[in-house]
């Protein structure tokens, strides 16, 4: 649909003349031999259709787009009824041409005619099978000059009922970037014939010392685009495949309004939304707590907990599961991404656990094996046998950064982590690594460890 509109919008830009200071905007006069807008449209779709279905498969089949200032040389070239040899405008330019008896057919029917010669095509050796014509499929019968322009005929003498081809076919030539096409009713001793005439930019059909150039490469579809036409243009069947110009490099999109920095792959999310996929809602307001911007959340006051800090805690002292220094871990009992643990720590008036030294790590470490060991670690909901901490990944500071603002000084992370595998900016306690660290995508299902830190204990103590 996106292709459609734009070609329509070119097309409505050359039929519309430029208005002059001593007048109003004029309709201009179509140019001799130019396509109208169904035509275009029609005549590049099938171009496209026809180069993703080649065989051998081509692995570097560039998607031709639409050129006007080739249309424009193209349809002169066909209202020239193709008198002469083609003109070599520019440096690399290719043509097919060819003349047919008036009524013989279309552009689609003659783009099927051409690319037919396909089937005598012999990939391996770059020519055509015997003494069969593949000109228009590559024009492999004729040389290619310096400035990829030919000259080959079909055999028989010019007028109707033969048909004659005077230059260099680019059909399925795979770096051939631009097409423009037309097309011209002409006039002769023979009687009425029609002039189709397609130009291609940049040119190409060369030979080394005799051998053709191969017209692309072999190998799955899209397998070889080259770094700038990474994305792979598929048709509605989904078969074959061309390279184009990827619509998003980044393969993500931004959620809630964000918007996405091709350059950088980040969302800018807006006011009141943040993560990496501006995923996560903000809370309205801190009531007993500091709003951090950074990351879109309340940091509660001891006692206070809640998304808003509303909720007056009772530290429930006989949930804690292990007691290290005088703060208190508590294991959940079921799954739930980052965000959504995080929240739930918070709801308890507790934070994901900040673990800030070898022994927290070697005591949690110790406990949640022997969780793993008695098979107390089951859940239904539960990914990974994973579990959360409070540590992310911030990219405006560019480190891995606790849930309380502060950069970790200490880190426990796994052989070869963090690796950023799928975009991992949360961090796991991994059970595959000894529960060693592991950078996860945040949305992963884990179980997590709720820390109530020493000042909540003294708060319940004094407040029962």
């Amino acid at each position: 649909m996106r292709l459609l509109v734009l070609v329509l919008c070119n097309l409505l830009a050359w039929r519309v003349g430029e208005t002059g200071s001593d007048g109003p905007e004029k309709l201009s006069v179509p140019a001799p031999g130019a396509l109208s807008m169904k035509e275009t449209f029609l005549v590049l779709s099938l171009h496209n259709k026809l180069r993703s279905k080649v065989q051998p498969p081509a692995a570097n089949m560039q998607k031709l787009e639409w050129s006007e200032e080739l249309g424009r040389l193209a349809g002169a070239r066909a209202a020239s009824c193709l008198e002469g040899p083609a003109p070599p405008p520019a440096p690399q330019l290719g043509w097919s041409e060819t003349l047919l008896p008036a009524g013989t057919g279309g552009f689609a029917a003659v783009l099927e005619r051409w690319f037919a010669e396909g089937r005598r095509y012999d990939y391996g050796t770059g020519r055509c099978a015997g003494n069969a014509t593949c000109r228009h499929y590559t024009q492999v019968g004729g040389k290619g000059t310096a400035e990829g322009h030919g000259r080959g005929d079909s055999g028989g003498p010019k007028g109707a009922g033969t048909g004659v081809t005077r230059a260099l076919s680019q059909l399925v030539w795979a770096t051939a970037g631009r097409l423009g096409c037309g097309r011209h009713l002409c006039t002769g001793g023979h009687g009425p014939s029609e002039a189709f005439a397609c130009a291609y930019s940049p040119g190409g059909n060369w030979e080394v010392a005799g051998t053709p150039v191969l017209p692309y490469r072999r190998g799955p579809w899209c397998s070889l685009c080259t770094a700038g036409l990474s994305g792979c243009f598929k048709s509605w069947d989904h078969g074959g495949g061309l390279c184009e110009v990827p619509r998003n490099p980044c393969c993500m999109s931004c959620r809630n309004s964000g918007r996405l920095d091709m350059s950088s792959c980040q969302c800018a999310c807006p006011p009141g939304y943040t993560g990496r996929y501006c995923q996560v809602k903000c809370s309205g307001q801190c009531l007993h707590g500091k709003f951090r911007k950074e990351e879109c959340s309340c940091l509660c006051d001891v006692g206070y907990g809640g998304a808003e800090c509303g909720t007056k805690i009772r530290f429930p002292f006989h949930t804690c599961d292990v007691q290290i220094d005088g703060d208190c871990f508590m294991v959940s009992p079921e799954a739930d991404t980052y965000y959504g643990a995080k929240i739930k720590c918070q709801e308890k008036g507790a934070m994901l656990a900040q673990i800030r030294n070898q022994k927290v790590q070697d005591i949690l470490a110790f406990y949640l094996s022997r969780l793993e060991t008695g098979n107390r670690v089951t859940d239904t909901d539960f990914e990974t046998g994973n579990f959360w901490i409070g540590l992310t990944y911030k990219m405006s500071k560019s480190s891995f950064r606790w849930d309380m603002g502060e950069p970790s000084s200490f880190t426990s992370f796994a052989f070869g982590q963090p690796d950023n595998q799928g975009f991992g900016n949360c961090v796991e306690m991994q059970a595959s690594a000894a529960f060693n660290w592991n950078d996860q995508r945040c949305k992963t299902r884990n179980r997590y460890i709720c820390q109530f830190a020493q000042e909540h204990i003294s708060l319940w103590q004094r407040d029962p």
